[in-house]
């Protein structure tokens, strides 16, 4: 991507946390899931989002259509809470739409979960999405001067708007001028009374797979969803990936359902780079590449990036496990667990003093001091955001007895915040935007601080091999690591 490119000229701002409550790890914002023609709808609709609770742990919601009327549930807290058994058998049909979501700070309302829903002139819909719409504030106030009375903050609130006052025939025509108006990233499902729809943005910048399923009595159901992961759970075969600038409409027929392909728009995919970094499970296929072995790769590029000599590995739990494994194969040095995470820490309702953040690390992360006390140790971490944890990291570490600490990172510095759907800091609360290597090391506290390079971390994912023989190279968007937004190089 050319390196004179910045940030958008609209330049668009996600909704900022205050600074004492703006975190200082990456958020990713949400995960859907859809499901068609089975008797079990909301049984695979809860498991899928189960299945992904890592993409979005504040709110979910499943909403059922049983070609009469949809139905629809959703709250605030994790899948597992929301969806208690007397509420999901409550919720029968053939076909089902799901979401988890991550909130910003004060907006918890019930108004803010997904999937939304309305009555329109051609009936019912219900929409879930992941992404976030860079022109969404432009939208809602022509919207709200044309009478439009909107009940959310939500970026998808203005495409059920959209849908709902064109004038086109067909729910899948006014669904196809509206996506023609909006820009940024979005993931959607789309569930009418009868259909169901599943769409990338023309980048592809959030991913959407598709999958079939063999129903009890030998017909045929699909999903699709945000990871191939929710596949496996409920034993799902992976068919491809929704491709970018692509709607999939899903209906019945005689015998079994079908699906048809429409290519509304057709761009250069751009898909999101992070999604491998972080954000998605190792478990899973995202743009056709298995993810463990793509950050095993990220941890062996790191090895012959950074040749350091130190008496173990250790990775910071749990993404930057299978970095830590590939720096190790790589390196010989010994892979240890240095640290344990507990993974049953929820919210702390304390104040967000720096003893309360100290205390946050501390809850979620602890050495074992009898394994790394007078060792040096080299730590491998997925991403330095404003440098809090990782300062905390260290100082544990530290605490424990480690006698030289060197901190690599499996990604470039993040030097810009990202407009498509991860709730990220404001470029002024980015460390490495503003401060030098040498700063960053000095301020977090370790002997040595290393990056990936950019070309490391493309050669790292080039090097992972497709699960098609079809699949293309593309560009990744890594505007969180060079300042390039997409809009910007298509503009």
């Amino acid at each position: 991507m050319p390196s004179s490119i910045k940030a958008p000229t609209y330049n668009p701002k996600p909704k900022v946390l205050e600074s004492s409550q703006a975190q200082s790890s990456w958020r990713e914002k949400c995960a859907v899931v859809g499901v068609y023609n089975a008797s079990n709808a909301n049984v695979l609709a809860y498991y899928g989002l189960f299945a992904m609770q890592h993409r979005g742990q504040e709110a979910s919601g499943i909403a059922l259509s049983n070609a009469q009327k949809i139905s629809l549930y959703k709250s605030n807290g994790l899948v597992t809470n929301v969806f208690k058994p007397e509420i999901l058998a409550n919720l029968t049909g053939f076909a089902a739409i799901g979401h988890n979501r991550y909130s910003t700070a004060g907006e918890d309302s019930i108004n803010e979960c997904q999937p939304i829903f309305a009555r329109y002139s051609l009936g019912e819909i219900a929409i879930a999405h992941n992404g976030n719409l860079t022109n969404a504030d432009v939208l809602r106030d022509e919207l709200t001067q044309q009478g439009s009375i909107f009940q959310s903050h939500l970026d998808t609130e203005v495409l059920i708007h959209l849908i709902a006052k064109s004038q086109c025939a067909t729910l899948s025509e006014r669904i196809i001028e509206s996506i023609c108006k909006i820009d940024g990233a979005f993931a959607l499902v789309i569930l009418s009374r009868t259909k169901m729809f599943a769409i990338r943005d023309p980048y592809g910048l959030r991913p959407l797979s598709l999958g079939k399923i063999e129903n009890e009595d030998g017909t045929q159901g699909y999903i699709v969803a945000s990871e191939t992961s929710a596949f496996d759970l409920i034993g799902a075969q992976f068919v491809r990936d929704v491709e970018p600038g692509e709607m999939i409409v899903f209906e019945k027929s005689a015998t079994n359902p079908t699906y048809k392909s429409y290519r509304y728009k057709v761009s250069t995919p751009f898909p999101c780079v992070f999604e491998y970094v972080y954000f998605a499970r190792p478990d899973s296929v995202v743009f056709s590449r298995n993810v463990y072995e793509v950050r095993k790769n990220l941890g062996k590029q790191l090895a012959r990036e950074h040749k350091l000599k130190a008496d173990m590995v250790i990775p910071v739990p749990d993404s930057g496990v299978a970095a830590a494994l590939g720096y190790a194969k790589e390196s010989g040095i010994d892979f240890e667990l240095g640290i344990i995470r507990n993974h049953y820490v929820g919210r702390t309702f304390i104040e967000p003093t720096q003893q309360a953040r100290e205390l946050k690390v501390k809850l979620k992360l602890n050495p074992i001091a009898g394994l790394i006390k007078d060792k040096d140790i080299i730590v491998i971490d997925d991403s330095v955001v404003r440098g809090t944890t990782s300062k905390q990291i260290i100082k544990i570490l530290r605490q424990a007895g480690a006698r030289k600490i060197y901190l690599l990172v499996s990604a470039p510095p993040t030097i810009a915040p990202c407009y498509y759907g991860v709730d990220t800091p404001e470029r002024e609360q980015l460390i490495c935007a503003s401060h030098s290597l040498e700063e960053v090391q000095s301020f977090i506290g370790a002997d040595y601080l290393g990056f990936l390079s950019l070309d490391g971390l493309r050669n790292s994912i080039e090097s992972s091999a497709p699960i098609t023989q079809t699949q293309e190279k593309f560009s990744y968007c890594q505007a969180c690591f060079d300042g390039c937004y997409v809009d910007s190089i298509h503009k």
